[in-house]
């Protein structure tokens, strides 16, 4: 039995950073970890956490995809971006409905590891109280914006809901 309890008290941690990291505004990186290192929360959970993870199941069809920008926009500050859904309901980070899942957006960086929590920081952005719109103040240039949908832990589901890769170009 006393074995049984170090993984709850893993699982009851696990969850606590991970909303904690979902709670902050959008736009506005994470802190470091409690430690004083540079470790995001996500990252330091990550890393604690057993290396397979169990990954909640996707639909076939299930989707998420951008309504706004569209691909190849030249935009001004701030940029709206808005995200859509099929196939899935969406839920705030720590709901363990079956189907369902919150949008993460990935900014100018390349799809995390699939099996793992979406990490939490400026290129990895979290909705986890499933809004589905943000506004964004990005450098002038050219960006790339993908989604990643997410479960109540931030994992990817099986198979990956994930949207096209877009590249906009910020005035």
């Amino acid at each position: 039995m006393r074995r049984k309890r170090p993984q709850l008290v893993l699982t009851a941690v696990t969850t606590v950073l991970l909303l904690g990291a979902c709670d902050r505004q959008s736009s506005e990186p994470p802190a470091a970890a409690a430690t004083g290192s540079d470790t995001s929360p996500a990252q330091a959970v990550a890393t604690a956490m057993p290396a397979a993870l169990p990954r909640s199941a996707a639909p076939e069809g299930a989707r998420v995809f951008f309504i706004t920008p569209a691909d190849g926009a030249t935009i001004a500050n701030p940029v709206t971006v808005e995200f859509g859904i099929e196939g899935l309901s969406l839920a705030r980070a720590g709901d363990n409905t079956p189907m369902t899942g919150h949008h993460h957006l990935l900014i100018d960086t390349e799809l995390p590891d699939l099996g793992s929590p979406i990490p939490a920081d400026e290129n990895h952005v979290h909705f986890g109280d499933a809004r589905t719109s943000t506004q964004l103040t990005l450098a002038p240039g050219e960006h790339t914006l993908q989604l990643l949908l997410g479960d109540y832990l931030h994992i990817p589901h099986d198979p990956p809901v994930m949207s096209e890769t877009i590249t906009i170009n910020v005035q």
